[in-house]
């Protein structure tokens, strides 16, 4: 077997393991399962040993031999290092790509605004933002960079801290139950509640009624109003005038300080901390690649003149 066809057996046999499917990882390869299956084939032909094993159920699942479980590791790995030299030699290209995933909610309320500060510093960085609220393989979907909201324990990535928030009530300036600038207790009760549901699997996550009971208000009902599973949404529809929003400080900073967004009870209400943050998030063996490099140290500055700024 020559070395381009034992690299492609290689990678047919790596992508099998990881979906355990060729049905799955033709799908990935870009090519036919009878393609992925003849690869496998041809891999272990070569070697003169079997790399899979049907279950013993009878099912079309493939389970790994023991050899091939324990040469996966190092299969992985040469690949993962293969797929940084390449991006090494892409770095020396008059124009490189960077492939960025955030949530659509960040990229709208913080990056998009600050994107082109970005790209006028590195203007041969090309970059390709994948605004996706799932989670992704970085390896697999080939992204470089990533910025993600959580605990900071993602397996099989590095988490750099990026950014803390608190979560207070907005509104739009022109909101019908203002008086001058600020909300009564009795405006407060006729007033809608725009509940973010973005976070709603996490029990730490600050709700109105959290908000309500720290800041003393008690007495007002909190389980009316319009829920919208998107945080930068959110914040629209408190910009249209829709109602009350219970908002994260890094997606409102800026409609804060356009003045497209005010803070009704500065004066009384409780800022209520989160336990979790922004984290910049890769791959650890892309941590030295150069236009990751650029792309951590310029969202880190980024932070800090934002905070620098509130």
């Amino acid at each position: 077997m020559t070395t381009p066809a034992y690299l492609n057996a290689l990678r047919a046999f790596e992508a099998t393991t990881r979906h355990q499917s060729f049905s799955a990882a033709a799908a990935e390869l870009n090519v036919t399962p009878a393609a992925v299956g003849q690869q496998v084939r041809n891999l272990e032909s070569w070697l003169g040993i079997a790399l899979f094993m049907r279950a013993s159920s009878g099912t079309a699942r493939l389970i790994l031999t023991d050899v091939a479980r324990t040469a996966l590791p190092d299969i992985r790995e040469g690949f993962d290092r293969l797929s940084i030299g390449l991006a090494r030699l892409k770095d020396a290209s008059v124009h490189s790509g960077l492939t960025v995933t955030v949530s659509p909610a960040f990229a709208s309320k913080w990056l998009l605004p600050r994107i082109e500060r970005f790209q006028q510093e590195f203007p041969n960085l090309d970059v390709l933002l994948d605004t996706n609220a799932r989670s992704v393989d970085f390896q697999v979907e080939r992204i470089d960079v990533g910025v993600r909201y959580g605990t900071g324990k993602w397996p099989g990535l590095t988490a750099v801290h990026l950014m803390d928030e608190v979560m207070f009530p907005v509104c739009a300036p022109d909101f019908p139950q203002l008086i001058k600038g600020r909300l009564t207790a009795r405006a407060l009760k006729n007033c809608t509640l725009i509940h973010d549901l973005s976070m709603a699997n996490d029990r730490d996550y600050p709700t109105w009624r959290m908000w309500l009971d720290a800041s003393g208000f008690t007495q007002i009902n909190s389980d009316h109003g319009l829920r919208i599973n998107n945080s930068a949404s959110v914040l629209q529809a408190a910009i249209d005038g829709q109602g009350l929003a219970l908002a994260r400080s890094v997606m409102v900073k800026d409609d804060l300080a356009a003045g497209r967004l005010i803070r009704p009870f500065s004066d009384k209400g409780v800022d209520c901390p989160l336990t979790q943050a922004y984290y910049i998030i890769y791959r650890p063996e892309c941590s030295e690649l150069p236009k990751v490099e650029a792309f951590r140290n310029w969202l880190l500055e980024e932070a800090v003149q934002s905070a620098s700024q509130t």
